[in-house]
């Protein structure tokens, strides 16, 4: 019964794995793609019109 307790933990693990691969690849793309893509074009345009902040000067 030692090879079922040795076994057993990767088994598991390669389950839960394909599981969180398939989730992954089915929420790629679909309806939701749509929201997604507009939600990064304007974070990206929120942080590219934001005004720079002034670095700090050094007196050298």
């Amino acid at each position: 019964m030692d090879y079922v307790s040795a076994l057993l933990p990767p088994v598991v693990m390669a389950v839960f794995f394909i599981g969180v691969i398939r989730v992954i690849v089915k929420t790629q793309g679909g309806a939701n793609k749509t929201k997604e893509d507009a939600a990064v074009d304007a974070a990206l345009a929120r942080t590219e019109t934001a005004p720079a902040a002034a670095a700090p000067k050094t007196d050298a």
